[in-house]
Formats: C-alpha cells, sequence, structure tokens
C-alpha cells in the first residue's frame, strides 16, 4: 500500500463512524444505505434503515413489497424517485441476476437509481473493488490535496480526482474480496479498498469540513495537502464551485378539511414532484378566507368553519414551497369525500405516505405524529 493509504487507513482504523451498515456489509445492506445517503444526512438514515430493514430484510422482500408498504417506509426521507428505483432495481435483480447484486460498477450501472458514485460505493464496499467512490466530499478533499483551484464540479475535475484516488488505493491481495477474509485480518467485517473509501468519506464529515474551517492539525493525509502546506490559512478558498441558481419560489394554499376525526387526502399525479405521494388537498397561490371558500365549495366542501393555520416553507432542490394553511370543518352530509379520500389519524399514520413538505399541518391532525 501507499504511505497516503497507510495513514489514511491507520486513521479510520482508530476513528470510524460505528454505523449499522457498516457493521454488517452484505451487498443489500450497502445499496439500501447508499440509496438512502444520498442527499439526506447520515443521523437521519439511521432510524429509516433499521426500521426498512424490519420489513424488508433483503432484496426478494422489497421486489415484492406492494407500492404503499415501500412508500411508507420511505416517508419523511424524500427524493421519493430514489425509493421507486430501488424497488424497480430489486425486481431486475431478481428477474435478471438470479436475486444477487452483481458484483462490477458497470453492471451495477444498469440497474435504476444507480449512478456512478453508488455504482462504486457498492462494489469497493460489497466487493472490494478497486474503484474510487468520488462524491462531494471526495473531489472537496481532492481539491484542497492538490490545490485544485478549478471548477470542481467538472468532468475534468472528476476525471482528475479519480486518477488521484485510484493510484492512492491498496492493491489487495485476491483473497482480500472476500468479505469473511477482510474480517478475519480486521477483526470486522471490510476490506481495503472499501475501507479506503469510506476513511475519505469520514475525513469529509469530520475533518476536511465543508463550510468552515477545516481541521488540518487532526488531518492523517495533512503532509501530503498542497493547500496546507503551501498556502496556509487558505484551505477555505478550495474547492471553486460554480455560482448556485436561485430556486423558483410556488406559493401555495393547503387546507386540512376535518369531518370529526377523518381529514382529506388525495394521491399527487403519477409524475411530477412527489409523484403517487398523498397530501392534504391545496390549490396554487396563496388564497384570502373568500377565495378559499369559493376553491371548497368548488371541490364539493361545503365549510362550517374555517380558520387559518400557522404559514410554512419546505425547501426542494429547485423550489420552495411557501404555503398558508387552513383547517376547515365541514357539514357532516358534503361531498368531501366524492372528491378526497376521508382517513382517520391511525390510517394517515400507517397507510398513507405523505410527505414531510406537510409536516407543519400533519401536527394539526395528530401533534404526536413525527417522520423519523
Amino acid at each position: 500500500m501507499s504511505e497516503f493509504s497507510d495513514k489514511l487507513l491507520a486513521w479510520y482504523q482508530a476513528n470510524r463512524r460505528v454505523l449499522p451498515w457498516r457493521e454488517d456489509p452484505t451487498p443489500y445492506h450497502v445499496w439500501l444505505s447508499e440509496i438512502m445517503l444520498q442527499q439526506t444526512r447520515v443521523e437521519a438514515v439511521r432510524e429509516y434503515y433499521n426500521r426498512f430493514l424490519i420489513r424488508l430484510p433483503d432484496v426478494q422482500a422489497l421486489a415484492d413489497a406492494p407500492e404503499d408498504v415501500y412508500l411508507k417506509l420511505w416517508e419523511g426521507l424524500g427524493y421519493y424517485s430514489r425509493i421507486r428505483n430501488l424497488h424497480k432495481a430489486a425486481q431486475m435483480v431478481v428477474e435478471e441476476y438470479g436475486g444477487k447484486l452483481p458484483q462490477s460498477a458497470e453492471e451495477l450501472m444498469k440497474l435504476p437509481g444507480i449512478g456512478r458514485y453508488t455504482s462504486s460505493a457498492i462494489a469497493s464496499i460489497a466487493f472490494g473493488q478497486k474503484i474510487p467512490a468520488v462524491d462531494g466530499n471526495l473531489l472537496r478533499i481532492f481539491s484542497r490535496l492538490q490545490s485544485y483551484e478549478d471548477n470542481i464540479k467538472t468532468p475534468a475535475a472528476l476525471k482528475e480526482a479519480s486518477s488521484f484516488y485510484l493510484s492512492r488505493m491498496p492493491d489487495a491481495a485476491a483473497d482480500e474480496t472476500s468479505l469473511d477474509a477482510a474480517a478475519a485480518k480486521n477483526g470486522r467485517p471490510g476490506n481495503s479498498r472499501g475501507d479506503f473509501n469510506q476513511a475519505l468519506m469520514d475525513l469529509g464529515t469530520a475533518v476536511c469540513l465543508p463550510g468552515s474551517r477545516p481541521a488540518c492539525e487532526k488531518c492523517p493525509v495533512a503532509v501530503f495537502c498542497r493547500i496546507h502546506n503551501e498556502k496556509p490559512g487558505r484551505e477555505m478558498t478550495l474547492p471553486v464551485m460554480p455560482a448556485r441558481k436561485e430556486r423558483k419560489v410556488e406559493p401555495l394554499t393547503v387546507f386540512i378539511i376535518r369531518n370529526g376525526e377523518m381529514t382529506a387526502v388525495r394521491k399527487r399525479p403519477a409524475r411530477g414532484l412527489l409523484a403517487g405521494l398523498y397530501e392534504f388537498p391545496n390549490a396554487k397561490g396563496t388564497l384570502e378566507q373568500d377565495d378559499a371558500v369559493k376553491w371548497l365549495r368548488k371541490h364539493g366542501v361545503e365549510p362550517l368553519r374555517i380558520n387559518r393555520l400557522c404559514s410554512a416553507v419546505h425547501v426542494f432542490t429547485h423550489k420552495e414551497w411557501h404555503m398558508t394553511g387552513y383547517e376547515v370543518r365541514i357539514d357532516p352530509f358534503c361531498s368531501a369525500a366524492d372528491h378526497f379520500i376521508m382517513a382517520d389519524p391511525q390510517e394517515i399514520r400507517d397507510k398513507y405516505c405523505i410527505p414531510s413538505a406537510f409536516d407543519a399541518y400533519l401536527a394539526c391532525i395528530d401533534p404526536a405524529y413525527r417522520h423519523l
């Protein structure tokens, strides 16, 4: 192994985060965790990961799961295309690969929802393949190690970073691609190539930080870092990032329509944002009360009482919802059920997948309800 990987892996052995998917890194566990970790913090994923495995413990169980089951398990985690692709991919693994995840990054990329980074992470961590898993963390570390002053979000930067890490990855012995052999050697599951990628992930989380001054004094590879050694104090100038586009703001009026303990929900369209999930009835724009009543009557709802609820903001990747809410008590004999599903709190808790965008209004129905 290179001196770089020696120092990095020694640091990892002493400082690695203990995470459930690392303690039992079967291909299914690694795959599930990597999909959950896309755009999501580690601490938010822990509970989702454990709950998901209790209900859907293997590829076959996921492939066989009904839509409402896997969506409900994902509720609140966001980016729901991930779980839809995960389910499609599980069906492909069962039908085309005999229920076993393919081992090479090239084959893994044929599965829905698995791109360059995720395929590399699975191939290295689960199967010991020699391939760097370069994400934003590793690009940031590379930019500082090499004092790379061009835009880091380009194909050229990705290529240079991948080459840099590949040349420093361990050349493990052939039998070290076996998880059993690696466990015997290290006293825990893993392999040196997968550990190399995970060490860099932890380095980017704990030491070579984004948005704040890196803890260079704790860095095991600081001796190799050009920006730190050649331009001390300028570590925060890297990486160079492209200008961020402003998000589009969309005003929305949300209705909590209640008949006794029953609350109206509806299913969103099969395509587009939050496709196929459930939501509280809502209208585009910020409606004042008179216009809100008109909208309700248009949808078969005769309000007996209407009260203004809190405002809320939910941020998506490319847009923001700025929401205004109303609680609406309705005539028990009105035709709301012709337009909406009337559900009790337990059904909303257990059956209907309502995304976290509506969390501020879920509390109106069940103050104890929260996403994981």
